[in-house]
């Protein structure tokens, strides 16, 4: 019998959560977990944000992110009938990285305060400016795949927001193919040849 995939990431997403609703109503007061400067608060963009309690120096590391190294056919069937995942896609194509840390809360921007790098499989998240105490984190997600009626929609609200998190090129690149998928002709369907049919 096979066996349904599984990753730890969902419940540790789901403590994080809880851990920062409840130190927002004062119902905790232990030591945040690491790093320490990196808060979860409501955020405008979506959901929860990823918030830095202290300023950031243009270079600095944020945070790494981190969670289970899955394979993209494991993935798929563990979020299949999932609205929302945290993976991010490694260079190699064939694995993804299931956030489990608080690194998975930091939202998209298409003017973003961070970007991303991998290096030899680990995602570090940097500052790309100088970011005060209090701001957002955001990196542009610059999307690559998925459903083509799938847009993705960008709700960052920057003055050059592409409006969808999909990349610039990969945003022509659906175009263009729906643009073709558009102008097909429809094919008449042929009548059946009696050609090859035994007479009675």
């Amino acid at each position: 019998m096979k066996t349904k995939p599984f990753s730890p990431a969902p419940q540790a997403r789901r403590q994080l959560k809880r851990f920062y609703a409840d130190l927002s109503e004062g119902k905790h007061n232990g030591p945040l977990p690491p790093p320490e400067h990196l808060v979860l608060r409501s955020s405008s963009i979506h959901s929860m944000g990823c918030y830095t309690t202290k300023a950031l120096k243009k270079g600095a590391v944020v945070a790494e992110y981190t969670g289970p190294h899955l394979t993209i056919p494991v993935a798929d069937e563990l979020y299949e009938k999932s609205p929302r995942t945290y993976l991010f896609g490694l260079a190699d194509g064939k694995h993804v990285i299931d956030g489990a840390s608080i690194a998975a809360f930091i939202n998209h921007c298409c003017e973003p305060n961070c970007e991303v790098d991998e290096v030899k499989g680990r995602v570090w998240i940097t500052a790309i400016r100088d970011i005060a105490s209090g701001e957002e984190l955001t990196y542009d997600y610059n999307l690559y795949d998925g459903e083509l009626d799938d847009f993705s929609s960008c709700h960052c609200g920057a003055d050059k927001c592409r409006g969808s998190m999909y990349s610039k090129k990969e945003i022509a690149r659906r175009m263009k193919k729906k643009a073709k998928k558009s102008t097909k002709k429809p094919v008449a369907k042929k009548k059946k040849s009696a050609a090859g049919r035994k007479a009675r």
